[in-house]
């Protein structure tokens, strides 16, 4: 018999907070014959069918408020200072959907394209929150705020993937790379890579000297990496910096990820530029770099030392959280 209707079904709650959302709600997917789905509507049972759909979904945000190109973000660093968003770019990498039984599943993307890449058994997507108008003129009109792909029917409890590109795509030309690894602005070529993510906020006065740069950088990506992929040198890299995170409990057909840029630059204050690249370009000694990897949860250390590894798999990031659609 052909599988009928696919069911995302939850447990049943009442209207509650973000937190007790997050800890409560989780993915079933079941391919269920038609003939019997009006029994089976609470998901107690059906078949493995697949592949099932799945959506996962990105926002930025400012602590609890939704932010945008050409709106003033306030309240941003220790000095709690206003800002407007200048670049809200970045990668995500291998996703996985985890069951309760701690096993993890691979998310398949759909086919290649411009915010999409399977390339052996890697598979990333860029997420583009920025949209090119006011201060984002940079950037570009096109945007991206979701990861889809499938997955076999089962019982899926939560979620964990990678910000940043993995080491196998990662260190190519960008001209001549594939989609969406060609894109200049993502380019890193003093590091021979990507940057895995730009988030760059900026000085709404725009008046010269107010900031010590108009602009606070974001930039991630791996550092200390020795050898040109374009003359076939090997790559090595002493710092990774690629962040992972995972969500124990998390249902996509409900919760979406919000990426707080006002967690990001908790307890810098992002006027000041107390040495190396203006902002936090992943430097090993940059002083601008100790709180936003705090964030990040990556390894870090003020005399470079730091492995930029994660810690503990990410569990204390503040960059993402999940919060209800």
């Amino acid at each position: 018999m052909n599988p009928g209707p696919t069911f995302f079904c939850t447990t049943l709650i009442s209207p509650m907070k973000e937190e007790s959302l997050m800890n409560t709600n989780h993915l079933k997917i079941s391919a269920l014959p038609l003939a019997i789905a009006s029994l089976l509507a609470a998901c107690g049972g059906g078949g493995d069918d697949g592949p099932q759909a799945v959506t996962l979904e990105f926002a930025a945000y400012a602590g609890g408020t939704p932010v945008k190109c050409g709106t003033v973000v306030t309240g941003l660093g220790s000095g709690s200072v206003d800002a407007q968003i200048k670049d809200f770019r970045f990668y995500i990498s291998n996703v996985k959907l985890v069951k309760a039984n701690g096993s993890e599943v691979p998310l398949t993307l759909g086919a290649n394209d411009d915010w999409n890449l399977t390339s052996g058994s890697n598979a990333l997507t860029l997420i583009d929150l920025e949209d090119a108008t006011g201060s984002c003129a940079a950037g570009t009109a096109a945007t991206n705020a979701t990861i889809k792909g499938t997955v076999p029917a089962g019982d899926y409890v939560g979620v964990k993937m990678t910000m940043g590109v993995p080491f196998a795509l990662n260190h190519s030309d960008y001209a001549t790379a594939t989609k969406p690894l060609d894109i200049q602005a993502m380019a890193w070529s003093w590091q021979s890579g990507r940057k895995f993510a730009k988030i760059e906020v900026t000085d709404p006065a725009g008046v010269p000297g107010t900031w010590a740069s108009n602009t606070f950088n974001f930039h991630l990506g791996s550092t200390g990496c020795t050898g040109n992929p374009a003359n076939g040198e090997t790559v090595s890299c002493v710092a990774p910096n690629r962040m992972d995170f995972q969500f124990a409990s998390f249902n996509p057909s409900t919760q979406k990820f919000a990426v707080d840029v006002k967690a990001l630059v908790a307890g810098t204050d992002i006027t000041v530029n107390g040495a190396g690249a203006p902002g936090c370009m992943s430097g090993g000694t940059d002083p601008e770099c100790l709180h936003v990897f705090e964030a990040l949860a990556i390894d870090w250390k003020s005399d470079g030392t730091g492995t930029g590894l994660p810690l503990n798999g990410g569990a204390a990031q503040t960059l993402f959280r999940a919060i209800a659609k």
